[in-house]
C-alpha cells in the first residue's frame, strides 16, 4: 500500500477491454479518479510519512518555456532563467517599478513651482531620480524579496531567492549597498539645497524605515491588507512628491511594490525646490489611497502563499471578488474625490483634465482587471497606470497655479 501511495498507476484500455500501457510516475496533486468512454485513469498523491499531509504541486522552474529576457531585465513575471550575477541582481531591484518613484520627483518640481530649465536644476532632479528610483527603490523591492523568499517558495519558486540563483548573503550586501547609496544621494541633495535641517535625508531614513518594517517581522505590516497597503501607497505617492523636497514618498511607495511611492518622491521633489504646504500634503495623502489600490493589484498572485503564511492580504481576507472592487473603487473614488477638490478650488480646467483622465482607467479595469486580476495584472497596469499619473501630474501643476 505504501507504494500505491507514493506512485501514480495510469492504466488506459483500448474499446475491446485489452490494456494498452501500464506506468508508474511520481506525482504531487490530489488523489483523483476520472472516467472516460474509452479511458479510465487513477492517481495517487504523494503523501507526507511522518505529517500525513498532501505536498502542494508547485513548479522548480519558470511555468513559461524559456520565458523573456527583456521581463526578467524589468523584474516582473514570465522572466527567462538567469545565471548572470549582475543581471539577477538588476531584477531583483524591480526596474519596471521605478517609474512612479521618478514621476513622483516630477510632480514635486512641478508642484514647487520654482523648479527651472537650468542645468543645476535638471541635474538636482536627475540625482534625486537616482535615489528615488534605482537606489531606495531598488532597496524596498530586494528586501521585499528577501522577507518573501518564503512565500514565493510557494508562489513563484522560480524567482532568483528561492531557486538559489543568488545567496542570502549576496542579497544583503546589496539591500545594504541601494540603501547607503539612497541616503547618501540625500544627503547630497541637503548640502545641495542648502538646507539648513537635512529634511530630504531624514525623509529618506523615513520612507526606506516604513519599507523595513513593511516587509520584515516582527512588525511586518503587509500582514494587514489595510494597513500594508496604505503604508505602501504612501511611500509610492506622498514621499517622492515632498523630497523635491524631500524624499520620503519615493521609500514608502516602492515599499508594497510601486503603488503608491509617488507621495513620498513627490514630497521628496517639493522639499528640494520648495516647500510643503497643507493643501499638498493633503493631497499627497489622498493620492496614497489611489496608491492602496494599485498595492492590493500584486496581491492577487500571491494568494495561495499569503494564505499558506497567514497573511491577511485582503484578497485573502475578502476574496478575490470583494478585493477587485475594493481596488478600484479606492483608485476611482480617490481621483474623482481630488477633481471635485480642483473644482472647488476654482480651477474648473484642472479638474476636468483629471476626469478626462479617470476614464481609460475604468475602461482598462473592465477590459483586463475585473475579468482576471491575476492574467492580466501587468497589461492592465501597463495600460492603465500611465493615466493615474499623468493625473497625478494635473493635480501637481494645479497646486502650483
Amino acid at each position: 500500500m505504501a507504494s500505491l501511495l507514493n506512485t501514480a498507476l495510469s492504466v488506459g484500455f483500448t474499446s475491446n477491454g485489452r490494456a494498452r500501457r501500464v506506468r508508474a510516475r511520481s506525482l504531487v496533486s490530489p488523489a483523483s479518479v476520472s472516467f472516460s468512454r474509452r479511458r479510465l485513469t487513477i492517481r495517487a498523491a504523494e503523501t507526507d510519512t511522518n505529517e500525513g499531509t498532501v505536498k502542494p504541486q508547485v513548479p522548480d522552474k519558470a511555468p513559461a518555456g524559456g520565458g523573456s529576457s527583456f521581463n526578467q531585465l524589468l523584474g516582473i513575471k514570465g522572466a527567462a532563467q538567469e545565471t548572470n550575477k549582475w543581471k539577477i541582481r538588476l531584477q531583483l531591484t524591480k526596474p519596471v517599478t521605478w517609474p512612479p518613484l521618478v514621476w513622483g520627483v516630477v510632480c514635486g518640481a512641478a508642484a514647487s513651482g520654482n523648479f527651472h530649465w537650468t542645468l543645476e536644476d535638471v541635474a538636482k532632479s536627475v540625482v534625486c531620480m537616482m535615489m528615488s528610483g534605482p537606489f531606495l527603490t531598488g532597496y524596498t523591492q530586494t528586501i521585499n524579496d528577501y522577507y518573501d523568499r518564503e512565500i514565493d517558495a510557494i508562489n513563484e519558486p522560480y524567482r532568483p531567492i528561492p531557486s538559489g540563483a543568488i545567496s542570502e548573503d549576496e542579497v544583503i550586501t546589496q539591500v545594504w549597498v541601494l540603501l547607503l547609496g539612497g541616503l547618501g544621494c540625500a544627503g547630497i541633495l541637503d548640502v545641495w539645497a542648502g538646507h539648513t535641517f537635512p529634511i530630504v535625508f531624514y525623509l529618506a531614513l523615513g520612507g526606506s524605515l516604513l519599507s523595513y518594517i513593511y516587509s520584515a517581522p516582527p512588525l511586518k505590516l503587509k500582514q494587514n491588507g489595510w494597513i500594508g497597503n496604505f503604508a505602501l501607497g504612501a511611500s509610492y505617492i506622498s514621499l517622492p512628491w515632498y523630497n523635491i523636497f524631500g524624499y520620503f514618498v519615493s521609500v514608502l511607495i516602492t515599499a508594497c511594490y510601486y503603488v503608491d511611492l509617488p507621495s513620498v518622491d513627490r514630497w521628496a521633489g517639493q522639499a528640494l525646490f520648495g516647500t510643503l504646504t497643507p493643501d499638498i500634503i493633503v493631497l499627497t495623502l489622498l493620492y496614497s489611497l489611489a496608491g492602496l489600490g494599485i498595492a492590493i493589484v500584486n496581491d492577487f498572485k500571491s494568494i495561495e502563499g499569503d494564505r499558506a503564511m497567514g497573511l491577511q492580504s485582503l484578497p485573502v481576507a475578502f476574496g478575490a471578488e470583494a478585493a477587485k472592487w475594493i481596488c478600484v473603487g479606492a483608485i476611482d473614488i480617490t481621483q474623482i474625490s481630488i477633481a471635485g477638490y480642483l473644482l472647488g478650488a476654482g480651477k474648473p480646467y484642472y479638474a476636468l483634465a483629471l476626469l478626462a483622465l479617470i476614464i481609460p482607467q475604468v475602461f482598462f479595469q473592465f477590459q483586463y482587471f475585473l475579468k482576471d486580476p491575476v492574467k492580466y495584472d501587468v497589461k492592465y497596469q501597463a495600460s492603465a497606470q500611465p493615466f493615474l499619473v499623468l493625473g497625478l501630474l494635473v493635480t501637481a501643476l494645479a497646486t502650483s497655479h
